[in-house]
């Protein structure tokens, strides 16, 4: 009886497994090769940004994506340009909907960024310039940061004109 009690315990625990990881998009342009690689000059400019998106592809199956865009200048010259939509594909089994969202927008994109940032470095690297190693991203501050301004957006559409 014990042995049935705790084969349904197992069956029911929350589990949340990588089924695998890909790369939907990427582009890299580098506008004014083989100028931009030649040294000298003020030091480049970056601007990166990323992006979390969900979605669901069956009853336990989620794709989590990751689009990262980083742009380097000097002065008004474009040295590189780069857009990845990296993903991974989790499932995700007995999960208490309380727990879903941040699961997906926090922990799940923690996962697959290690490799989203080496695909980012060899990209830039094989273009001819120093690999981008990004910074570790807080997910989490992404995550509370997206909620407040939805927040702002839910109060501002219902405050009267």
């Amino acid at each position: 009886m014990a042995d049935d009690n705790q084969a349904a315990t197992a069956a029911n625990a929350p589990s949340m497994n990588m089924v695998g990881q890909y790369t939907r998009d990427l582009s890299f342009e580098n506008p004014d090769a083989p100028g931009s690689i030649m040294l000298g000059g003020t030091q480049p400019a970056f601007n990166v940004s990323i992006n979390v998106g969900v979605r669901k592809q069956s009853e336990e199956i989620y794709a989590v994506e990751l689009t990262l865009i980083a742009k380097a200048t000097r002065e008004t010259k474009i040295l590189f340009n780069v857009e990845l939509i990296y993903g991974g594909v989790f499932r995700l089994q007995n999960i208490p909907e309380a727990q879903l969202t941040q699961l997906l927008m926090i922990e799940c994109p923690r996962l697959i960024f290690p490799f989203a940032r080496q695909v980012l470095a060899n990209v830039t690297q094989q273009g001819g310039f120093p690999p981008l190693m990004m910074e570790p991203v807080d997910f989490a501050a992404i995550y509370r940061q997206n909620l407040a301004q939805l927040a702002a957006q839910q109060a501002e559409a219902a405050r009267p004109n």
